[in-house]
């Protein structure tokens, strides 16, 4: 029996690898709107967060030109640069096959997603539900999000977890009420996952976690 009844992730650095896409759409964004380049650290610092946000703490009377600009490129760039991260869509299949609700919870806007999803199909068929930026008025770190999804799947937080890599994920999942799983594939480390349930340093761990019942 699987641990949970519901399982929610995040998009961004727990299911898929867009590391290096989200910070050279960043990157190309400060240097063509505001002339001028920022380390990683700060390129990444609010990744999870919706980009409106991201961009305002980079230049807040600039942030629409900046959007305009991470925007463009980003999406030309998604099939280029996208990757999967290995035995994520393999977990997700499993959780499917044993019954789970499995779904995702994003600050990425919809078409967005949908070219991630078109460039990683592996991925996309396990997902029952998708909650995207324009599906909340709220957004994480608020609990909103994931409130919205197991409102959609008619699930219990008691039976449900949200697993994501970035702090704003876990303060989400955690004022929701679910289980809170951090993982450090992607764009944080572990010492800023130090308030979820449990925290992951690979994929099949996650799965081991998440395909044993609480008894096992």
């Amino acid at each position: 029996m699987p641990r949970f009844g519901t399982v929610l992730f995040d998009l961004d650095g727990t299911v898929v690898d867009t590391v290096a896409l989200i910070r050279e759409s960043h990157r190309h964004a400060v240097q063509t709107v505001l002339g001028t380049d920022l380390p990683d650290h700060e390129l990444l610092a609010n990744v999870g967060r919706p980009l409106i946000e991201q961009m305002q703490a980079f230049d807040a009377d600039r942030a629409g030109e900046l959007v305009r600009a991470q925007r463009a490129w980003n999406h030309a760039h998604t099939a280029e640069l996208i990757r999967p991260y290995p035995g994520v869509a393999q977990m997700l299949a499993d959780l499917r096959a044993a019954g789970c609700r499995v779904g995702i919870v994003t600050s990425k806007a919809g078409p967005a997603v949908q070219l991630a999803f078109d460039a990683l199909p592996e991925v996309a068929r396990h997902v029952e539900v998708l909650v995207a930026v324009e599906d909340t008025t709220v957004h994480k770190p608020a609990p909103d999000p994931v409130v919205h999804a197991l409102a959609r799947l008619g699930a219990s937080p008691d039976d449900a977890c949200y697993v994501g890599d970035a702090p704003f994920d876990i303060a989400a999942g955690r004022g929701a009420g679910v289980t809170a799983l951090g993982v450090t594939w992607g764009f944080f480390p572990s010492d800023a996952l130090a308030d979820a349930d449990v925290v992951f340093d690979a994929v099949p761990d996650l799965a081991g976690y998440l395909m044993r019942g609480t008894d096992g």
